[in-house]
């Protein structure tokens, strides 16, 4: 049976023990190796491993000897509880050896979990097989950004709840720009910071705990820029282009960072109420200097400063020979200087 969505992220937190296996596979190895983990933990508990009612076996060692798999879900362990049979790294090619062990599988027999790398498409044997097969689920794991819900139980495991709507919002924001892994060391950093103190979690704490990415150093360049920081343009632009920012990319982000300011001086409601009403959703800390940008430009420096990174960008697209960092280098001291009051 194939699962998705909601449904998919309740059966990892809670699986049903009476489920001869399951198959997780994706492209992102970080997000399978986490369902995974997610899934092996709540079948067989913390001490799962320790009490050796865990066995791994490696996809090349499945392929030397197939009896492996047969004789791991049938073994008994020396300790009480259900027990897993996980198998990493799996290929079409392993579909026949643990199609036999689901067919063989039995109520009290080790749940059969496997692993696979890339995407498996619709012809694929093995994903085929579990779909196909009634007591067992297929789930594929995919780029998309974590749901509310899927969001809620990371905070719940972490012992995290009772958030504000301000805490929510940017630890929302943060999954969406965070590897999976990623954000749940994050979660795991502000619950041991909160440790023992009952006051609400705020979005100054979540920042105190949330480490760089090269997401946030383009917005300090961004923001030099629009603040007519002209002299630290140079080198925050050198910065990015030696973590490997593309030309290109920086001047989309600049472009949609202006039109967004452009959007906030447009809005009759004024620059606060459309800074809330956004989508996607504008982090709390980067709230406040949104406003103060609005207030500096005006709408019609706004429209002139759109107008030039348009023109970078069909530059940067064109067969021009001149370095492509250096011209972006040159549109964002432009508009630092245009920015400074007159």
């Amino acid at each position: 049976m194939k699962l998705a969505g909601a449904a998919a992220a309740r059966y990892f937190a809670r699986p049903e023990p009476d489920r001869a296996g399951l198959l997780i596979y994706g492209a992102d190895t970080m997000r399978v190796a986490l369902r995974r983990q997610e899934v092996v933990a709540a079948l067989i508990g913390p001490e799962g491993e320790a009490e050796m009612r865990l066995t791994r076996i490696a996809a090349a060692d499945l392929r030397k000897d197939p009896a492996l798999l047969s004789d791991a879900v049938k073994a008994q362990g020396f300790f009480p509880g259900p027990r897993v049979a996980l198998v990493e790294d799996a290929t079409d090619g392993l579909s026949q050896v643990i199609g036999g062990a689901l067919s063989d599988w039995r109520a009290g027999d080790a749940a059969i979990i496997v692993t696979a790398s890339g995407t498996l498409g619709a012809r694929s044997s093995l994903r085929t097989l579990f779909e196909q097969q009634p007591n067992a689920y297929a789930v594929g794991i995919y780029d998309d950004p974590p749901s509310r819900e899927e969001i809620e139980a990371v905070l719940n495991r972490a012992g995290l709840k009772d958030l504000g709507r301000d805490a929510i919002a940017e630890l929302t924001t943060l999954a969406r720009d965070l590897d999976p892994g990623d954000f749940r060391q994050t979660i795991e950093k502000i619950a041991l910071y909160k440790h023992g103190d009952p006051s609400p979690l705020t979005p100054a704490e979540i920042e105190l705990c949330t480490p760089a990415t090269i997401e946030a150093g383009i917005d300090d360049a961004l923001d030099a820029v629009a603040e007519a920081r002209a002299e630290l343009v140079g080198s925050l632009v050198q910065r990015l282009a030696g973590q490997g920012v593309n030309p290109v990319a920086l001047c989309i982000a600049a472009t949609r960072h202006f039109r967004t300011l452009h959007l906030i001086a447009a809005d009759p409601g004024g620059a606060a109420a459309a800074i809330a009403r956004a989508r996607p959703m504008i982090p709390y800390k980067r709230r406040d200097s949104l406003q103060r940008q609005v207030q500096a430009w005006g709408l019609m420096k706004l429209e002139e400063a759109i107008s030039i990174l348009v023109d970078t960008d069909l530059t940067l697209r064109s067969s021009s020979r001149a370095p492509a960092m250096a011209v972006m280098e040159r549109a964002l001291l432009r508009l630092a200087m245009k920015g400074r009051p007159r």
